[in-house]
């Protein structure tokens, strides 16, 4: 018999208000900074915003992470320093490697700012490894029918990123991960992929019970290594994430995360003074540095 995974950290994430509608903050917390290489996570939504309002995440900048944007309903449209510019809807993936430094934003489109719209989704960053820190930007976006998906006995599956059991995400990675959007029928049982020894899930809806514990939406639950079933009591959605640990600790200051503790005061110098470098076509807002 396989020996039983213990629950590591329950983390509750931590409410913030970004305007016209709040996120929660699940990663990084006082208990548990990164699983994996996964270092942030926020749920926004689900939120309808009426009519001639929307999301404006004004310009700002990374480094040294890849940025992860899953939509659950709604759509926003992403525009970057490269020259880019996407519109992302339910299911599909965004990924966006800062490297050396990027500038981006996400906003409402204008068409969708005249009538209400629902907005609901996850960001996540992905920690690059120490050799691809410095590596060029790029962005990708992956539409949802690419990502491979399964179902049967009441469990559906569809892999966001990596490898989870038999299906690989085509979405390209820098190092050894796995993201995947469950949903689960009422007493329907999932066993969680055992490759890596850091794993987390997220639930977005729903109940689930692991070992014998309920749990409601807005948790997430981080494994240690060893067998972990999970079983819906009632329709349950969430998100399954992890892999291997980067090896050298990550230092985040705002949107900036990098093995170098120098190297993130000379992104914050940078930025500070205006010489990031790197600048949207057609956009000008500049978002003062934290103090």
């Amino acid at each position: 018999m396989s020996e039983q995974a213990t629950l590591q950290h329950l983390i509750v994430p931590r409410v913030r208000d970004i305007g016209d509608f709040s996120v929660m903050r699940v990663l990084p917390s006082a208990s548990r900074r990164m699983v994996g290489p996964f270092i942030f996570l926020d749920q926004f939504g689900p939120v309808t915003l009426p009519a001639g309002k929307g999301m404006d995440v004004r310009p700002h900048p990374h480094i040294g992470l890849s940025t992860v944007t899953y939509l659950l309903k709604g759509s926003i449209v992403h525009r970057d320093s490269l020259g880019y510019e996407q519109s992302i809807e339910p299911g599909d993936v965004n990924w966006m490697t800062a490297g050396r430094g990027i500038v981006h934003s996400e906003r409402s489109s204008t068409a969708a700012r005249q009538h209400a719209q629902d907005l609901y989704g996850l960001q996540s960053w992905v920690a690059l490894p120490r050799q691809h820190e410095e590596t060029a930007p790029s962005f990708t976006h992956y539409e949802g029918s690419l990502l491979p998906e399964t179902s049967g006995e009441g469990v559906s599956l569809k892999v966001i990123a990596g490898r989870i059991g038999d299906l690989v995400s085509p979405v390209a990675t820098h190092s050894e991960l796995f993201y995947g959007d469950l949903t689960l029928a009422t007493g329907a049982r999932y066993r969680l992929d055992g490759t890596y020894d850091e794993r987390a899930l997220y639930l977005i809806e729903g109940a689930l019970e692991v070992d014998g514990t309920r749990y409601e939406p807005g948790r997430l639950l981080a494994f240690g290594p060893g067998e972990i079933v999970v079983t819906a009591l009632e329709p349950a959605r969430f998100v399954i994430l992890g892999g291997a640990p980067l090896g050298e600790p990550r230092h985040i200051f705002w949107n900036f995360v990098s093995s170098s503790p120098d190297r993130l005061e000379q992104a914050k110098e940078d930025w500070r003074r205006n010489q990031f470098g790197v600048r949207i076509p057609g956009e000008h807002e500049f978002i003062p540095l934290p103090e």
